[in-house]
């Protein structure tokens, strides 16, 4: 299991981002209180996607990973301490037995001006899944980050992203995963500069939303009364100003 954190709101340095609040990213890195019976820590790596320029452009996100635990990476509180923006999506990553533990591996995974992170797994990986895969064109297979259950659902929720909207490609890419790999845990985080999607598949989510900025995070970072805990099922739909939690069935 992983843990994750989208923020959108006026610019600050990435590294503030990750770190900020009594019970920041960073913390959750070492001590997560809600993993829910998925691992007791997310050692194996973290990563940030930032925006920058125009957000809707193909190349407007950036990206930094390390397969390294975040407390031991001082490029946290260096190099994306001085890098300012006002769209992160980050998490840290626990990775489940057997999978590679390489950079390719972290979330968050970019490209086309989206960035997505995944906390949970695939149950049955790979065998569970191959039947879903076999509908990918090989390239795109072939040009997949890494060998994980992460990155295979990133790969079909880009391909579906050009087909439709993003709450109907998170929808149906759970959906399909679900059928294939029954009690699969399935909260993706999606962004692309200006608004935020997750899903709440057996994981936990909560999210504060204000006037002038929106945080979705697997745990609040902090005592903050404005967190609200996402229930289970649901598809979020975050952005400065604006929340709306609906459930996933609704947009398939």
């Amino acid at each position: 299991m992983c843990r994750h954190l989208g923020y959108l709101g006026p610019p600050r340095a990435v590294g503030e981002v990750i770190t900020a609040g009594s019970h920041s990213l960073r913390d959750q890195s070492w001590a997560p209180r809600d993993m829910r019976r998925g691992g007791t820590i997310n050692a194996d790596g973290f990563g940030a996607a930032w925006w920058q320029g125009d957000p809707g452009s193909p190349d407007g996100v950036q990206a930094y990973r390390n397969p390294v635990p975040m407390w031991a990476d001082p490029a946290v509180d260096g190099v994306l301490g001085q890098v300012r923006s006002g769209a992160v999506l980050a998490a840290v990553r626990s990775a489940t037995v057997g999978m590679p533990l390489e950079r390719a591996a972290c979330a968050p995974f970019t490209g086309d001006g989206w960035a997505l992170s995944h906390n949970g797994r695939i149950v049955g990986w790979p065998v569970s899944i191959a039947g879903l895969a076999e509908w990918l064109p090989a390239v795109e297979l072939l040009r997949m980050p890494a060998l994980t259950d992460s990155a295979l659902l990133w790969t079909l929720v880009r391909r579906r992203l050009d087909a439709g909207a993003p709450a109907a490609a998170l929808a149906s890419v759970t959906a399909d995963v679900l059928e294939a790999a029954p009690e699969s845990r399935l909260n993706l985080l999606l962004g692309n500069g200006t608004t935020l999607w997750a899903t709440t598949v057996y994981h936990s989510l909560s999210v504060k939303v204000d006037e002038t900025s929106a945080m979705i995070s697997s745990e609040p970072i902090d005592d903050d009364p404005g967190w609200q805990p996402v229930p289970d099922g649901r598809l979020v739909e975050a952005r400065p100003g604006h929340l709306n939690i609906t459930e996933l069935g609704d947009h398939l």
